[in-house]
């Protein structure tokens, strides 16, 4: 198969150009015109497909649910916002729910199912800081427990590649350093850390944040605190809602242009309720949440937010129409640099010859034309 397109996103540029792809690998990248296409796009822009490494759920389902059909309706409608890659994740609970969680996917992982590639798990919480918990339940919040975690990672079958937690209370960095040694990413997130201590937790081996200006110690000239440490340390990850109402546009520019085009991760932080009627209101992690006309979801009783319902390639539009920022950084955000925190660049993130043949056609408005999953149209 052969497309072509007078904009396709290769080598942090537009080129027109084809792209020749057998058995779900990218093989050739042409000129465009030299040869015969079986689809010819225009000039509608061609883009690595979409990672998200942080949504908790969509159209009803939660990943702490645990149910098969529930996950395998997810992945297969979630490719029309043109995600091709994607980290089911968990909210604090009992020790039980998140194992039968990570059991689920799994489970799904081993039977099989359509659309978007399940990449791993991103277990969010339990061990949080109880002040900055957000909509986690406070009840579940335990501190970091080495042996319990290796209990969750052997039930995930090792699918677990992301840890959100608060790496202050985590003793000696036990678990901070298991994470490191293990291959799996130790996010700072739903942390009270000082700056001082965000940079100790890096140096016993942190190597992103989660959900930058929310869930965290706020900047300060005099105290810059988990924010200040996200723009401070350039070449550690970190997260960022891009829906608008988490962060400001004008806060999206000011992490984007202090962070760089490499190390940002454009994430949704999705609930259930994406998908779902204005004004739902479903059970998240034990707290009742409700969703709001703007796509934010918050909290019934104190009206916070909960979470959000965004679309991936709505996020991109707003970083490049809303908040300004260069199509290379907000292009990496959502799919080079999230393979690159996860470690297949190798095959993901990229529109290169002998990569997996996951891409989007997006339309002028952003809308998505067409998704194809290693080469197959799956939207």
């Amino acid at each position: 198969m052969i497309i072509q397109s007078k904009r396709v996103w290769v080598v942090n540029t537009w080129l027109a150009a084809q792209i020749e792809v057998e058995e779900g690998k990218i093989v050739n990248i042409y000129p465009y015109g030299q040869k015969d296409v079986d689809e010819d796009y225009g000039d509608k822009r061609i883009i690595p497909g979409f990672i998200d490494v942080h949504t908790h759920g969509a159209y009803g389902f939660d990943t702490n649910d645990a149910n098969e059909e529930g996950l395998r309706n997810w992945m297969k409608n979630i490719v029309k916002e043109g995600v091709t890659g994607i980290l089911p994740t968990t909210i604090t609970q009992s020790e039980e729910v998140l194992t039968n969680a990570v059991k689920n996917v799994a489970k799904v992982v081993e039977e099989g199912y359509e659309g978007a590639e399940i990449l791993g798990i991103h277990f969010e919480g339990p061990y949080l800081d109880q002040v900055y918990k957000g909509a986690q339940p406070e009840q579940y919040c335990v501190k970091p427990d080495v042996e319990q975690f290796k209990r969750y990672l052997a039930a995930s079958n090792n699918l677990i590649k992301i840890v959100t937690m608060a790496c202050e209370h985590d003793d000696n960095f036990e678990l901070t350093k298991f994470l490191r040694a293990n291959g799996i990413v130790c996010s700072q997130g739903h942390s009270g850390a000082t700056f001082e201590q965000a940079r100790l937790a890096i140096a016993n081996g942190a190597n992103s944040m989660t959900h930058v200006f929310n869930g965290m110690t706020k900047f300060h000239h005099r105290e810059p605190g988990l924010v200040g440490a996200a723009m401070r340390y350039r070449d550690v990850y970190g997260e960022i809602i891009c829906d608008g109402n988490h962060s400001t546009y004008e806060a999206l520019n000011d992490y984007f242009t202090a962070k760089g085009p490499d190390h940002c991760i454009m994430i949704t932080d999705s609930l259930m309720v994406k998908g779902l009627p204005v004004g739902t209101k479903v059970l998240f992690g034990g707290n009742e949440i409700e969703l709001y006309p703007d796509g934010s979801a918050h909290l019934t009783d104190t009206k916070g937010l909960a979470g959000s319902t965004l679309h991936v390639n709505d996020g991109l539009r707003i970083l490049v129409e809303k908040a300004l920022v260069p199509w290379q950084t907000a292009i990496n955000a959502c799919t080079l640099n999230p393979a690159r925190m996860l470690n297949v660049d190798d095959r993901k993130g990229s529109i290169q010859t002998g990569k997996d043949a996951d891409f989007v056609v997006l339309n002028d408005d952003y809308s998505v034309e067409m998704t194809y999953v290693k080469g197959q149209k799956a939207f």
